[in-house]
């Protein structure tokens, strides 16, 4: 027929016609549904929402929920959701989504209530059941910034007018659900009837958002036992706002005023005092128990490695002797390394590492003798001689940094005693807007994507093909054991993304659109468009971002 266009249906693997201007909702449609909805779909591998109309040949991909992508799009769709319950029930009363918790969950506060209880999450709950059974449409539309600016006044959004006035844009797009306007980084599902699992539960002076896991859609996360996490979170969050800089509209408008050096220099002397101390607690451990071993652990390219070489550098000053070893150094060669479920190498799996080598290394060690470390070769996959012996004295400190760091299957001829654990990962603690957090792993992303490229001779495309695979490591390696830790660390920096930004910019402009990490790559390239670019003259040479974007001072 006239007016038809060809698409491509990656899902049906296939290729149909359909009329100029159909939304991706009735091709939806046409596909025989699965056991949960599609929430969105990848047009040429970019993002789109389900209102979107085709008026070209195109190749559609739609995702659910149990892609990275999708859960994504479900937990924005549930935020705003939220945010129209509380303006319902409390008006005039500012929410605020703090951090992640658990494997898919949010802990929130709403402003003037110190203490949530049950009845009130209950109510709360309820209003949002109420607007699911009503699915109202959720709407996008493309205005005058002025405009939109004028809509975020009228509601009391000064956060959201703030990264406006800093990243000036002729045209920006409001999102709409009833009475109530929001602005969210990337794609929203079409209507509040999509948000249908979530539970609401008191916690702390706030409660708890519960959403599905992505590994298991039918079931909401629920564990939220993480006291440790939470203090490192709240800490953190705390001392930004102290700051002055809780959102990126701050620290833009505190770099455009020419305070970018000011603001690494307290960032920095930040991290300065919590070295300091970790130094002193394992000191006092050193005394009390005769702990011997530090073991640090945390998600990749969570600072693992410079952090090691700081807490060397305090536990020098206080008299001890630390000894270093990384748990990359004892890969097995790369053709020796377990696969994943796709087939692909999993070096996220303890098996990875040569444990019968390094655990034979370490009981030498603690009996005082001399052993030769290996050295991995990540461009090569092999393991080389290092032939630099490491020995261990009375006054040594044995410092283990590698992502296993704290399951008990690594070190268990080792008595508990003599180990202090370190948790280490990337808090994110500056938020995009009140409602809007910046996810850890989108930061821990951007780290990985400027190091492999610039130390260890990968492109963007390859690190985001590996991404997924990674991020699957984490949750079924490393986040079980992560409060094991007798110590949780932040090695964020309130400033990094605005001086990542040209490094990853890039690099992910390198990756072609016709590869399926091309939408991850333009994802982050919009949100990194957020951020005003700071150089990184000032960072000092010791810093945890100079691991990732060069220039450090230490020996990796």
């Amino acid at each position: 027929m006239d007016g038809d266009i060809k698409i491509i249906c990656e899902n049906l693997n296939c290729d149909f016609n359909v009329a100029m201007g159909t939304p991706l909702s009735e091709i939806a449609r046409l596909l025989t549904p699965g056991p949960h909805p599609f929430l969105a779909a990848l047009v040429d591998n970019r993002i789109k929402e389900l209102n979107y109309r085709i008026y070209t040949p195109v190749s559609i991909r739609f995702i659910d929920i149990t892609s990275f992508a999708g859960i994504r799009v479900y937990q924005r769709t549930a935020w705003f959701l939220l945010q129209k319950a509380v303006k319902d029930l409390y008006p005039g009363q500012t929410l605020h989504i703090r951090h992640s918790m658990g494997q898919s969950g949010f802990y929130c506060e709403i402003d003037g209530i110190d203490s949530f209880s049950r009845e009130a999450a209950e109510r709360l709950k309820q209003r949002m059941h109420e607007l699911v059974l009503r699915n109202l449409p959720i709407t996008r539309t493309r205005m005058l910034t002025s405009e939109v600016r004028a809509r975020y006044l009228a509601e009391g959004f000064t956060d959201k007018v703030e990264l406006l006035d800093t990243r000036p844009r002729l045209y920006s797009d409001l999102y709409t659900l009833d009475d109530t306007v929001g602005y969210f980084y990337g794609s929203l599902a079409p209507s509040t009837g999509y948000v249908t699992l979530f539970d609401i539960e008191p916690c702390y002076q706030g409660f708890y958002l519960a959403l599905p896991l992505r590994t298991n859609p039918d079931r909401l996360s629920r564990d939220v036992q993480q006291e440790k996490m939470f203090g490192i979170f709240q800490e953190y969050q705390s001392w930004v706002a102290l700051m002055g800089v809780p959102t990126i509209g701050a620290v833009n408008a505190r770099t455009l005023s020419g305070d970018a050096g000011g603001m690494i220099k307290v960032a920095e002397a930040f991290h300065e005092r919590k070295f300091a101390s970790l130094a002193d607690a394992i000191l006092d451990a050193n005394r009390r128990n005769g702990t011997r071993m530090v073991l640090i652990s945390g998600p990749s390219s969570s600072g693992k490695t410079t952090s090691a070489k700081r807490l060397s550098i305090e536990l020098g000053v206080l008299g001890l002797h630390p000894v270093m070893i990384s748990l990359d150094d004892y890969f097995v060669d790369r053709e020796k390394t377990p696969l994943d479920e796709n087939g692909d190498y999993d070096y996220e799996a303890l098996e990875a590492i040569d444990l019968e080598l390094f655990n034979d290394h370490l009981r030498r060690l603690m009996h005082g003798e001399s052993v030769d470390i290996p050295r991995y070769d990540f461009i090569s996959g092999r393991r080389m001689q290092h032939n630099n012996p490491l020995t261990l004295d009375d006054r040594s400190i044995l410092i283990i940094e590698g992502i296993h760091g704290l399951n008990p299957r690594l070190t268990p001829s080792i008595p508990d005693t003599q180990k202090f654990r370190i948790y280490i990962s990337c808090f994110t603690s500056v938020a995009m807007d009140n409602l809007t957090r910046i996810a850890t792993t989108d930061n821990r992303l951007l780290r990985r994507l400027t190091r492999d490229y610039q130390q260890r001779g990968s492109n963007a495309l390859a690190t985001l093909s590996r991404w997924a695979s990674v991020r699957r490591g984490e949750e079924k390696h490393i986040f079980p054991y992560q409060e094991n830790a007798d110590v949780m660390l932040n090695s964020s920096l309130f400033y990094e993304i605005s001086v990542l930004r040209p490094f990853a910019e890039k690099i992910l402009r390198e990756v072609p659109n016709t590869v399926p990490e091309y939408g991850e790559a333009r994802r982050l390239l919009k949100f990194l468009d957020n951020f005003i670019p700071i150089a990184p003259d000032e960072i000092p040479p010791t810093s945890i971002l100079r691991e990732f974007i060069g220039g450090s001072s230490f020996t990796y």
